[in-house]
């Protein structure tokens, strides 16, 4: 019985760890921290032997195959010193796909991939289809491979995500953007980040497609000097005459998909901006490759409201608006939030910065924002680019003093906008864990 070896006890390690049980390996699951109750229990029911707090080097070296979790950096020396002993190191990704024959839909960019993912799983829905949602997420694709059967997996993928995968092959990637992010991650080498991104495609055939943003120059640039094998699919806010493409033509998004032509209204999408128009192209192309219906896609964008923390309206208090965009990781998802701001804002920003340049959101800054509330345990970054256009920049380090300064410096129609630009480890299990204490503590002012 090989023996198989899961790093990690989040939802992607623990699925991997159940997969690899049905899959007949020895399974262990090892943990440096503690394992949340719920893990914990799902291991015990699966009688999957794992360790928390703690590794036993001596242990994880007689694996034959190691599934390792996105959040774990392949530079860490336990990393290391396992590949050097040559055991194969992969991802749930990889390894899930192992072990399904699935229609597998791909997302990734730096910004967009969960609201065009929540886009392609809602109209896969809306049309019948045999279809789950995986991945980053928060469910994990091993964990579904293993207790489900369904025809087709609809999968954000991170860059840690496709960092390890090997034969892991989308018939239909997206690519949504390529800005710089988590380059902590990557030695501060963006070049490295954009591989990463791009290992999405290293597996497609002639039979496979890419979906791409033509409006996004490091894409464009990084296609043009690489032989990609898949069929290219570019989509941008401009009109295009190619045979196959999407674009935007009299207020009209259009899909050529060679002698099949799809139009639907602008003013028929329920989410705004030019960066859903972007995502919503992609979305309904993907939706087309798969022969859903024209009528379907229609519907599905006209009831398509967006993503939990993803400029997420949560009313007025006192005239004062309030909105979560936690999910707002880096500095261009923010610039994106930012520029959507039709009143004076008070920007709640921080965390954990992942080698952030601030630069380019000054312009904005100085446009919108009255007042910034630091939220995180090294703020001084954020004060140093802004201290020169913002006169009030306050600190704080809990969400519920972070909104309650917020609160207090507004004035009515005023805007508190939580846009952190920044990955929300330090203080929070993760964006969601700080999007939903947001929405909590805004609820708590309204008693």
């Amino acid at each position: 019985m090989k023996k198989l070896v899961v790093l990690g006890g989040g939802e992607s390690g623990v699925g991997a760890a159940i997969l690899g049980k049905k899959q007949s390996y020895d399974v262990f699951l090892s943990d440096s921290a503690s394992l949340k109750p719920k893990f914990k229990s799902k291991l015990n029911s699966e009688s999957i032997a794992f360790e928390e707090a703690g590794h036993n080097v001596s242990r994880l070296a007689k694996a034959d195959l190691i599934v390792k979790s996105p959040g774990i950096s392949d530079d860490l020396k336990l990393i290391k010193d396992l590949k050097s002993k040559g055991i194969q190191i992969i991802s749930e990704i990889e390894f899930a796909s192992w072990f399904t024959d699935a229609n597998i839909i791909g997302i990734t960019g730096s910004n967009g991939k969960t609201t065009v993912t929540n886009m392609v799983f809602h109209i896969l829905s809306n049309a019948g289809l045999s279809v789950s949602m995986a991945g980053n997420v928060g469910f994990s694709f091993a964990e579904q491979v293993a207790k489900q059967d369904f025809h087709n997996y609809v999968l954000e993928l991170s860059s840690f995500q496709l960092d390890g995968i090997e034969r892991f092959k989308p018939h239909i990637a997206i690519l949504t953007s390529i800005t710089p992010d988590h380059l902590d991650r990557y030695h501060n080498n963006f070049e490295e980040y954009i591989e990463a991104k791009f290992k999405i495609t290293q597996n497609q055939t002639e039979q496979d497609f890419l979906i791409y943003n033509k409006d996004d120059q490091v894409i464009v640039d990084w296609i043009e000097t690489h032989n990609l094998r898949a069929q290219l699919i570019p989509f941008t806010m401009e009109t295009l005459g190619e045979d196959i493409s999407a674009f935007i033509e009299n207020n009209n998004i259009h899909i050529k998909l060679n002698h099949n032509s799809f139009t639907m209204s602008l003013t028929d999408l329920a989410v705004k901006g030019d960066h859903n128009t972007r995502n919503a192209m992609a979305a309904s192309t993907a939706a087309r490759l798969l022969k859903i219906r024209k009528q379907t896609i229609r519907e599905s964008m006209e009831s398509f409201h967006g993503v939990e923390h993803r400029l997420e309206q949560l009313g007025k208090i006192n005239k004062v608006n309030f909105i979560n965009d936690s999910k707002a990781t880096n500095v261009n998802a923010t610039f994106y939030a930012l520029g959507s701001m039709n009143a004076p804002t008070v920007w709640i920003v921080g965390g954990v910065d992942k080698g952030n340049k601030y630069e380019d959101l000054l312009a904005l800054v100085n446009e919108k924002v009255k007042a910034i509330v630091c939220l995180g345990i090294d703020n001084q970054k954020i004060i140093e680019a802004f201290s020169n256009c913002v006169d009030v920049i306050l600190e704080t380090s809990s969400m519920q003093d972070a909104v309650a300064k917020a609160y207090e410096l507004t004035e009515e129609n005023d805007t508190v906008l939580l846009s952190p630009a920044c990955a929300s480890f330090d203080l929070f299990e993760n964006y969601e864990d700080r999007g939903r204490q947001f929405k909590n503590t805004v609820q708590g002012l309204k008693k």
